[in-house]
């Protein structure tokens, strides 16, 4: 054989074999990819190297009904729900308590704004979705670096972290956000949505049971009264349990496993996430977070307000699939900013006579008081 046909059937062989791994690479796009923003989450063995080394903050925001008295040595107590309280006149209960009151409690407890915070809870209560409130809290303050302690005080005993039975004490502060840098959009309430419904801009997930999704089981007022049946027209269900890799250790799934839970949900568009009283819904917006959605909002309310007998928000019971075939797979990390001016189609067109918000003539029932 000559040389020539030698060479020529050696770049031949070299071509095909780059064809095969291209197209491996393609069927595999985030292979041993790890979260577009990974600085949100942080293992405990990772926390005990960088606790010894430099300042951080770290917070247990656990409520005194799953408080065990265990704490990271160093860690200061700020229960989550102190940024939440119940509202006996609108019959809803876990409302936010605002901009202002949270920046005092922060202060309070002597968080300051450049300081590095860890948060965390534990795996009874509730693997992060209690962590994860206070986080959305402080995204929408803009604070610069926070994360949660994934699997939190559990997570810490499983390293052999130290253990105390007393909370740090910090000095009281002023704890002031920037105006400009303050997220107000991350804070979704029913005013935006209601106009939004339909406009493909806007995903709405509902991070409830499917059997609360669907209608099936009833949520209920601060006095226990039923709440309607179902979910927000068009919104999809995707059970904020679905982020662990398991409802046991309620460690955080890999990338490419949550990627894979919110696929057809578009990275480039919005996203409100919601639940009955907005705890799960932190969690949904919060994984949403770390994988690199930039334009994520929280539904404080949630189905306290949408659901509420007394209010005329539409609702629906059959079930919705997101119809998109992309997988969020977020190349460049998100900055947190946002494009307000970014035009709304509910803004745009008028809703048709005859039609609901969302222009689906099925699957609702009775939006009346």
């Amino acid at each position: 054989m000559s040389k020539s046909k030698t060479t020529r059937y050696l770049i031949l062989a070299i071509i095909l074999l780059l064809g095969v791994y291209w197209v491996v690479a393609s069927a595999s796009p985030v292979a041993e990819a790890t979260y577009p923003n990974a600085n949100f989450l942080i293992s405990a063995a990772e926390l005990k190297q960088r606790i010894a080394k430099e300042p951080l903050v770290v917070i247990d925001v656990r409520s005194d009904e799953y408080f065990d008295g265990k704490m990271i040595a160093g860690a200061i107590r700020l229960p989550w729900d102190k940024f939440r309280h119940d509202s006996v006149a609108e019959n809803m209960g876990g409302l936010f308590v605002g901009i202002d009151k949270a920046q005092q409690i922060l202060g309070e407890h002597g968080v300051f704004r450049n300081d590095k915070v860890v948060l965390y809870d534990s795996v009874a209560r509730d693997g992060g979705a209690t962590a994860s409130y206070v986080f959305w809290v402080l995204d929408m303050l803009g604070h610069k670096e926070f994360m949660i302690l994934e699997r939190g005080i559990d997570g810490w005993m499983d390293v052999d972290g130290t253990i105390v039975n007393e909370p740090d004490q910090r000095e009281p502060l002023l704890y002031q956000a920037p105006r400009a840098e303050i997220e107000l959009r991350r804070w979704a309430d029913e005013k935006f949505i209601y106009p939004r419904l339909g406009d493909p801009y806007y995903q709405i997930i509902d991070v409830r049971s499917q059997g609360e999704y669907l209608g099936e089981k009833l949520n209920t007022t601060l006095d226990k009264a039923p709440l309607k049946a179902g979910h927000i027209p068009g919104a999809y269900n995707i059970n904020y349990e679905l982020n662990w890799t398991n409802p046991e250790t309620k460690a955080i799934k890999s990338y490419n496993e949550l990627i894979d839970l919110y696929r057809g949900i578009n990275p480039n568009h919005a996203v409100i996430v919601y639940c009955h009283s907005a705890r799960r819904g932190s969690f949904g917006y919060f994984a949403l977070r770390l994988i690199g959605f930039d334009d994520v909002m929280l539904y404080d309310n949630s189905w306290f307000g949408w659901g509420h007998p007394d209010r005329f928000y539409p609702v629906e019971t059959t079930a919705n699939t997101p119809s998109g075939t992309s997988l969020p797979a977020v190349t460049k990390k998100a900055t947190g900013k946002v494009d307000k001016s970014m035009p709304s189609k509910a803004d745009k067109e008028p809703q048709k006579s005859g039609q609901g918000p969302a222009g689906n003539k099925s699957g609702y029932i009775s939006c009346g008081g």
